[in-house]
């Protein structure tokens, strides 16, 4: 537990954060309201992206603690894609007015025989558009920082390679030849010192 105690912390705050900033863009999305085709997609991108702060802040707490930001695929492509699709066939579908390809989609609705359940999702705009920003912030999440197994492979050759062919030092290797020469003993012919010669009193053999 004491491990994670700071990351909680980060992310705990960091979605505290995230909420209130979501808050504060769904009141603004609020006083923008939607009288016309314009300000209906103007409401609808801010909630998005109150819906967006609010999933990708606490990826970004994991973030400011060593770990490193990442585009999931698979969520992007499996989870994301398809709800845009439908998020905006939706939206689309029920915008005020004759917006962008609104005839169209509706005629398509009514053939596929999906309009009343497209009518029934169109009442919640604001609910679709916040959930279509969550995905897109649950696409990046935070993984830990680690080098691929190939760079680790690569940098172990490296120095598999460097220590091949390091340069020998000839004076260090000579360092054991030089102390053992040194220690040895110098040896040679078995000298006995001999002094002056004593020279004797004649007068000693007369005796």
């Amino acid at each position: 537990m004491r491990r994670y105690g700071l990351y909680d912390a980060t992310r705990g705050l960091m979605t505290a954060a995230a909420v209130g900033i979501a808050g504060l863009l769904l009141w603004v999305a609020a006083q923008v309201g939607q009288q016309s085709t314009a300000r209906f997609w103007e409401e609808m991108g801010i909630v998005a992206a109150a819906g967006l702060v609010l999933a990708l802040l606490p990826a970004l707490g994991g973030w400011t603690n060593g770990l490193r930001l990442r585009v999931s695929p698979g969520t992007f492509v499996l989870g994301f894609v398809p709800t845009l699709v439908l998020v905006g066939w939706i939206l689309m579908a029920t915008q005020p007015g004759t917006g962008w390809h609104e005839g169209r989609l509706v005629t398509w609705s009514h053939d596929l025989g999906v309009m009343g359940v497209v009518h029934s999702l169109g009442l919640w705009h604001g609910v679709l558009a916040f959930g279509f920003g969550a995905v897109l912030g649950m696409s990046l999440d935070s993984v830990p920082a680690v080098e691929p197994a190939g760079a680790v492979v690569v940098d172990r050759a490296r120095e598999r390679q460097t220590q091949r062919v390091r340069p020998v030092d000839a004076t260090a290797a000579d360092e054991p030849l030089t102390a053992e020469r040194d220690a040895a003993p110098t040896t040679g012919p078995d000298t006995v010192p001999v002094g002056p010669a004593t020279r004797r009193d004649p007068a000693q053999y007369d005796e």
